[in-house]
């Protein structure tokens, strides 16, 4: 399997462990951001891409009256299984679907929300190109990408020492897919490859991200994201060592006990 079809695999027990362990140590508080940004626009019919195990789906389910449409969809079904098992506080339609191959009709959206699951698609302007086709004329397309690597300071450690433990192929997953993706210039240029011709409009976020042990967020990262793949690839029994050795990296870093690190994101908006 090769690096880009690897990094979007979330397989076994990566979607329980993504859901519990990163979900609220760094998506929470731009779920609930994205999903006010979304009902301030008041739509009628709103379609999510790489949901995930659905922290935005949940906050927009809880933001927007009953009577809008939501449909929440992901490529991994065992994202959504998750996600579906979590539920919503009101119906959602979860559907398995391709952010590059939208099975919707033109024109049949008035919002595409989705939250940092761009840096994931391997062909980014043909997935924006797919929102432009679903979006209504005048609609929005809204979203957020990592800032760089280090600008999130966890990642930035834990890359930083799995450099160390594996220096012959370092495990570059993180740098390389979710943090990968930050330079306004290209985002900008890929939207107007897709065919936006508004201009996109940016504004960086910074956040806390907080957890009670330095072993919080080593998991999180090491067991709960395609960064396992890359680890367990390197030899046998090395996740066990990856998260020991990035759970101690972060602790000299932060101390022991609980940690606090800084998270940084862009949030796109975009109108067709």
């Amino acid at each position: 399997m090769n690096k880009a079809a690897s990094d979007a695999v979330f397989a076994g027990s990566m979607p329980e462990l993504y859901d519990s362990y990163l979900v609220p140590l760094i998506f929470g508080p731009y779920a609930v951001d994205l999903a006010i940004r979304v009902a301030a626009l008041d739509p009628s019919r709103v379609l999510e891409t790489a949901a995930g195990t659905g922290v935005v789906t949940r906050a927009m389910a809880s933001a927007l009256p009953a009577n809008v449409d939501l449909i929440a969809t992901d490529l991994n079904q065992p994202m959504l299984d998750r996600a579906m098992a979590v539920g919503t506080q009101r119906p959602v339609r979860w559907q398995q679907s391709d952010a590059t191959q939208l099975p919707f009709e033109d024109a049949s959206f008035d919002i595409v929300v989705c939250q940092f699951g761009v840096m994931f698609f391997p062909d980014k302007v043909r997935a924006f190109s797919e929102a432009r086709r679903v979006l209504r004329r005048g609609g929005v397309l809204m979203f957020n990408a990592w800032d760089r690597i280090e600008d999130n300071e966890f990642a930035h450690v834990i890359t930083t020492s799995l450099g160390v433990l594996f220096p012959a192929e370092p495990p570059l997953f993180l740098a390389r897919t979710p943090y990968g993706y930050f330079d306004r210039r290209a985002i900008a240029d890929d939207l107007e490859k897709a065919g936006f011709s508004a201009v996109p409009r940016f504004e960086t976020i910074t956040e806390r991200s907080r957890a009670s042990s330095a072993r919080v967020p080593a998991i999180a990262y090491c067991q709960g994201t395609p960064l396992r793949n890359e680890i367990e690839a390197r030899s046998a029994g090395s996740l066990t060592e990856a998260t020991s050795v990035s759970a101690a990296a972060i602790a000299k870093r932060f101390g022991d006990g609980s940690v606090d690190a800084k998270i940084q994101a862009h949030v796109v908006v975009v109108e067709n």
